[in-house]
């Protein structure tokens, strides 16, 4: 039996209007790279066969540096920014042509390991519908909530503004 290959779609459709920057939030480098390149190239070391990036309208040095990084990635456009679930389905064209597992991960996420990205994987393949990962925010302002019950099951994803 073979292995379905995997599809990660990455998000890159955020303003960054936090940083206060005329560069995208996701083009600033760290470590010599952009934070995109660090992403995709986890992406890639995590054992994603198919990429897919999900861009704001515009977003032509966004595309220009994924497609450096990445050849061969489909890019999509969010047409309006209205929240991660819409950005998901901007990717939908990949998403309905993928079988096989999909990871959703956001490119300014630099210091994601492709050690964490296989346990996600790992959990998939061992029957789970969903593996989300998380984090506990010493202020959460601003940030969207996973809410789970006493076993630790994610039962909503509430964005911040709800």
């Amino acid at each position: 039996m073979t292995e379905e290959p995997l599809l990660i779609v990455v998000l890159a459709a955020g303003k960054g209007v936090r940083m206060q920057s005329a560069l995208p939030k996701v083009l600033h480098p760290i470590g010599g790279r952009s934070m995109l390149a660090h992403v995709l190239a986890t992406a890639r070391e995590a054992g994603a066969v198919r990429l897919a990036l999900v861009v704001a309208p515009g977003a032509e040095a966004v595309r220009a540096e994924a497609m450096k990084a990445a050849p061969g990635i489909e890019i999509f456009e969010q047409a309006q920014q209205a929240g991660t679930a819409d950005a998901v389905l901007a990717a939908r064209p990949a998403l309905d042509s993928h079988r096989g597992d999909v990871l959703v991960i956001f490119a300014d996420t630099p210091l994601l390991q492709a050690s964490t990205v296989a346990q996600l994987v790992g959990a998939l393949k061992a029957g789970a519908n969903l593996a989300v990962l998380g984090f506990e925010a010493a202020d959460p302002t601003g940030y969207g909530r996973l809410i789970v019950d006493g076993r630790g099951r994610v039962t909503a994803i509430r964005e911040h503004r709800d």
